[in-house]
């Protein structure tokens, strides 16, 4: 059917461009309907990646390769409070204040993203 269609148009005619595109990559078009397993599209992985390409602007005026480097630990922190499902900014104010107020150091691990939950939360929940 496509073949027909582009066999009937001009070649350098914006449809006909767009019929080859998609030959070209009908395997891969498709592919999802083989097993149903595979997404349609891949706005999954187009979302996870948005912020990277919304701040590329910004990382590169950090002020100084120190600022950049504390940048890319911020960034590394929201990052894993995310793929643990933690909010960032609750986890990151909650663990200023308790390193603040001298946690000790010994206990360090349970204020890991993995580990952490927010105290204050649960209490207001409880209340």
């Amino acid at each position: 059917m496509i073949d027909d269609a582009l066999r009937r148009l001009s070649p350098k005619s914006n449809m006909a461009k767009a019929l080859a595109y998609g030959r070209k990559r009908w395997d891969a078009l498709t592919r999802y309907l083989g097993e149903g397993i595979a997404e349609m599209d891949n706005n999954i992985a187009e979302r996870s990646i948005r912020s990277i390409a919304i701040g590329r602007k910004n990382w590169l005026f950090t002020g100084s390769k120190a600022g950049g480097t504390r940048a890319a630990a911020i960034y590394s922190v929201i990052g894993t409070c995310q793929l643990n499902g933690v909010e960032p900014q609750a986890y990151i104010t909650d663990v200023i204040e308790k390193i603040a107020s001298d946690w000790p150091a010994s206990r360090w691990d349970e204020l890991m993203p993995w580990n952490w939950t927010d105290d204050n939360k649960r209490t207001r929940q409880a209340a």
